[in-house]
């Protein structure tokens, strides 16, 4: 079976910006691209059949609810990563998109972990209390450990970009850039946990 890769041009920009806009604000100018200084990816999928998905990534750090997240105690277990920032417009439009896919796959075992890239735990939990997220995110602030244990054939080069991970820990997707369509990554997450069931 040969990997499906539907690949555009991927942006890679951090915004050092915050945005205190409504959702409607924010969707408006991150259509029209001129939402501060933000560059986000382009949308693009790219999932790999798992002959071709790369060596098991180990990633880890503190989270912004002062637990220590360590990907290796998740062995067995489909883990979906999203990097993201409270400035980041994107970021807020797809927050609840991605908690209600926490709860419809957290009876299945599938782990949502975010990885702030950006934000001290203050802000990461106050935008974790707007938006409804009850899942934690790692705090990769200061050293951007997590993002380069994740270097190299799917990296997350734009904001946001989700990820989700088999089994055996190696990244099978990633969506670059705003999750517009929540059954995308339902359908990948879904295949994800079935290859586990095999």
């Amino acid at each position: 079976m040969r990997p499906i890769l539907v690949v555009g041009i991927i942006l890679a920009a951090l915004a050092t910006t915050s945005c205190s806009a409504t959702n409607d604000d924010l969707s408006q100018q991150y259509r029209s691209g001129s939402s501060a200084n933000y560059i986000s990816g382009d949308g693009a999928i790219t999932v790999l059949a798992p002959e071709s998905r790369s060596e098991p990534v180990v990633f880890g750090g503190l989270t912004d609810q002062g637990d220590t997240f360590d990907s290796a105690a998740y062995q067995g277990q489909v883990l979906v990563v999203n990097f993201w920032y409270a400035g980041c417009p994107p970021c807020r439009l797809e927050a609840e998109d991605l908690e209600a896919l926490h709860q419809e796959f957290l009876d299945q075992g599938v782990v949502f972990i975010g990885v702030n890239i950006m934000d001290q735990a203050p802000t990461a939990l106050a935008f974790a209390d707007q938006f409804g997220v009850t899942y934690p995110s790692i705090l990769d602030v200061s050293d951007g450990s997590t993002r380069l244990a994740f270097a190299g054939q799917v990296a997350p080069n734009a904001v946001p970009t989700t990820l989700v991970v088999d089994a055996s820990g190696r990244v099978s997707g990633r969506i670059s850039g705003l999750l517009t369509d929540p059954g995308v990554l339902a359908s990948m997450i879904s295949d994800v946990v079935a290859e586990s069931a095999n």
